[in-house]
């Protein structure tokens, strides 16, 4: 009898559950003259008080605004829900900074940029030279509303897998060097990323490196032994750019260096960061790889590979 009860019940919530539903989205598309709008906070308690009230309503639909167009900057940070504030005791004495190669798609690059922005944290934008004026125009508006994001000094004709990409983020990573903003870890992104976990659970994963970097990568696996085995060159004069294989095999790595394959983007103190822009085996590591396939995913690692190094 009890069991019989329960599934009674069960059918009469689940019932009402689908004639709320029901009733919500058709309320939804009621006319008014005058109709009220809600938040989207709280929206379902909102919906719920209207129903039983009998009252016509609208839920308030605000979409970001991805274009400054009308607006100042103190009303679009509002507008698009930008963090003004530290968080947390943690990350404001953590702050990063991150490194945001983009070429196209506006509107995702700003929900990526909002996504990872903090006031405690610093911001280089690097795009790329040959995107449209448009974009470059938008991005550029966009970063004028925060004091700590800026674009790239310096800017590249970025091919796919050439050493342009490299650059790139060499460019922003020189400029975050003479921040004044206390950074510790260094972190590089395109345009198309997103992230899967917060400010502070990012912060809490890389205290727990105890300032090593981040650069995960193996020996040369076989099929990408030729991408430092042999001479390849950027062509810019094409409709579509890329990097082309030569037959001509390449000079040894420089200082007897092993060469490491791994991941293009990476986590990297700020003392590995300045080792990258001046110590003589990074420089000369960098200039051999001008002429690699893709060495943004071997120099980095390789770098932070190099036996007895004070920096690593």
């Amino acid at each position: 009898m009890g069991s019989w009860n329960y599934r009674r019940l069960f059918s009469l919530s689940a019932f009402v559950a689908l004639m709320f539903v029901f009733i919500y989205n058709s309320k939804l598309w009621e006319n008014s003259h005058s109709p009220r709008v809600i938040p989207n906070t709280s929206v379902l308690a909102e919906v719920c008080f209207r129903i039983v009230s009998g009252e016509n309503f609208y839920p308030a639909y605000s979409p970001r605004t991805t274009t400054l167009e009308n607006l100042t900057c103190s009303e679009y940070r509002a507008q698009n829900h930008y963090i003004t504030e530290t968080l947390s005791e943690e990350e404001a004495g953590f702050p990063l900074a991150f490194i945001m190669t983009v070429h196209k798609d506006f509107d995702t690059f700003e929900r990526l940029f909002r996504a990872i922005y903090m006031p405690q944290n610093v911001y280089c934008v690097h795009v790329d030279k040959k995107a449209s004026e448009t974009f470059k125009d938008a991005v550029r508006q966009l970063l004028s509303c925060f004091p700590n994001a800026f674009l790239a000094s310096k800017t590249e004709a970025v091919v796919y897998a050439g050493f342009s990409r490299l650059q790139a983020d060499l460019n922003c990573m020189e400029n975050l060097v003479a921040s004044e903003v206390p950074w510790k870890f260094v972190l590089n992104t395109c345009g198309q990323d997103f992230p899967l976990k917060t400010n502070r659970e990012i912060v809490q994963y890389l205290k727990g490196f105890i300032g090593k970097n981040l650069t995960p990568g193996v020996l040369p696996p076989a099929h990408a032994v030729g991408r430092t085995k042999y001479v390849h060159q950027e062509l810019l004069n094409s409709k579509n750019p890329f990097v082309r294989f030569t037959p001509k095999l390449k000079t040894p790595p420089p200082h007897n260096m092993t060469i490491y394959f791994g991941t293009a983007y990476v986590a990297l103190t700020r003392e590995f960061a300045n080792f990258v822009l001046k110590d003589q085996r990074s420089l000369n590591l960098l200039s051999w790889s001008k002429d690699t396939y893709s060495p943004d995913e071997h120099f980095w690692v390789t770098l932070n590979r190099i036996p007895g190094s004070t920096y690593l």
